[in-house]
């Protein structure tokens, strides 16, 4: 009967960051049993960070391939999709009709990025982009010609590093944020006035308060219509033609030859759906990263890591809120894979959440939960000189810290917050 001792089988449903630190993982503390990596993307594992800087930005797109150690023992299952999951027979069903049965499953699906909102919202082939995945870059990067101008929808972290990339290439940009500072909701207003003054130095004409209502396009019809990303058209007669512009929610107008909407992602666990496993929000894990029923009961054999997941975070309170960086995915990983192994022998996951972003020559870092805090302290702010050293607290308690050109001031916060975290599972 699958399930019972030691797993033998293993299948790994995402093949990014945190399922190949998973099956890394795996292979290092001794499983030896038959282990695959089931992936969406024809790619190999790659890193998702470079893809809103330098991969947009080099004259030679950037390496973002992810190392795969040798001897890894893995069946690679790319460009197929998980299509249902039967946690009673424990098999993973593909879209090409492939059932995977398993006695381990570790859920590492992602997210994609949030699209839709907008009515009438074109796609690509106008000149409307999203980014989440080495096609996503590689079709922006093709838009990002100099003397284009570029609308970014979403002053967030990747819309931030989006729109500093636009600009180094000498795109007029204009970034749209609909709080009134960037990153207001991620690090509170002080941090947020900071970066938007970065954005303003940098040339960039940010506008906050105000979302896009609606995009316009030329009023083109097929088979006239060709973009320079895709040879795509449209039925003849369709209005099909290329973005120039967009009215904002407050009335205004601009123009735009091209556009990136970073509004945010949703965990991709549709696939779920039928499975028992409420999902929508991302898979529900207890503190060693087990999937749970809406009852709270563990589901047999399953784990979940990186941006499909919701795990409890201690400074939080036990609250698992949606965090997508780049460091979770790598600690969940390996730490799911631990708890696959071992059960409820494998430790707890107990890491402290950071995350960092690089716009125009400064490096933005934080730990903790800065969006928790209800109190914000400012410790350093040279605007001159590009400096922010500023900390977050609920209710007198440190839960974050953020540093704009002052890193090594993080150490110190990063060794509070982990001793109140082991407090937590003491």
């Amino acid at each position: 009967m699958r399930g019972t001792g030691r797993p033998r089988d293993i299948v790994i449903v995402g093949a990014s960051l945190a399922g190949l630190r998973a099956a890394e993982t795996l292979r290092a503390e001794g499983f030896t049993g038959r282990l695959t990596l089931v992936g969406a993307e024809q790619h190999a594992p790659y890193d998702r960070p470079p893809l809103s800087k330098q991969f947009l930005t080099d004259s030679t797109p950037a390496d973002t391939a992810l190392p795969v150690p040798d001897g890894l023992g893995a069946s690679w299952l790319l460009g197929r999709s998980a299509v249902g999951l039967d946690p009673d027979s424990r098999i993973v069903t593909l879209a090409d009709g492939t059932r995977l049965p398993y006695d381990g499953l570790l859920i590492a699906t992602g997210a994609a990025a949030r699209s839709g909102v907008i009515p009438g919202e074109p796609g690509p082939d106008q000149g409307v982009f999203t980014l989440r995945g080495r096609d996503d870059a590689t079709a922006l990067r093709a838009a990002l010609t100099p003397g284009r101008k570029l609308l970014v929808v979403g002053a967030g972290f990747l819309g931030g590093e989006a729109a500093a990339a636009g600009r180094a290439l000498g795109l007029d940009v204009t970034l749209v944020e609909a709080g009134a500072v960037p990153l207001e909701r991620a690090v509170g207003t002080e941090a947020g006035a900071f970066m938007g003054m970065l954005h303003r130095e940098a040339g960039i004409d940010l506008r906050t308060g105000t979302t896009v209502a609606e995009f316009r396009t030329a009023h083109v019809t097929a088979p006239e219509f060709r973009t320079a990303t895709s040879s795509a058209v449209a039925e003849p007669g369709a209005p099909v033609g290329p973005l120039t512009g967009a009215r904002l929610s407050d009335g205004r107008t601009l123009t735009a030859d091209a556009a990136l909407l970073a509004l945010g992602a949703v965990p991709a666990t549709g696939w779920l759906a039928g499975s028992g496993i409420e999902a929508a929000g991302g898979v529900p894990t207890d503190a060693r990263l087990r999937a749970l029923f809406p009852d709270g009961g563990v589901v047999p054999g399953v784990v979940a890591a990186g941006d499909a997941a919701r795990v409890p975070q201690p400074l939080a309170g036990g609250a698992a809120p949606a965090l997508g960086h780049w460091s979770g995915a790598v600690e969940q990983g390996a730490a799911a894979a631990r708890t696959l192994l071992l059960g409820e022998a494998a430790p707890v996951f107990a890491e402290v959440p950071s995350f960092w972003s690089d716009v125009h020559g400064v490096r933005l870092r934080s730990v903790g939960l800065p969006a928790l805090g209800d109190t914000v302290k400012v410790h350093e702010c040279d605007r001159e000189a590009r400096r922010l050293e500023v900390s977050y607290h609920l209710d007198g308690r440190l839960v974050g810290a953020l540093t704009i050109g002052r890193t090594s001031r993080l150490a110190a916060y990063r060794r509070a917050l982990a001793e109140y975290v082991a407090a937590q599972h003491a």
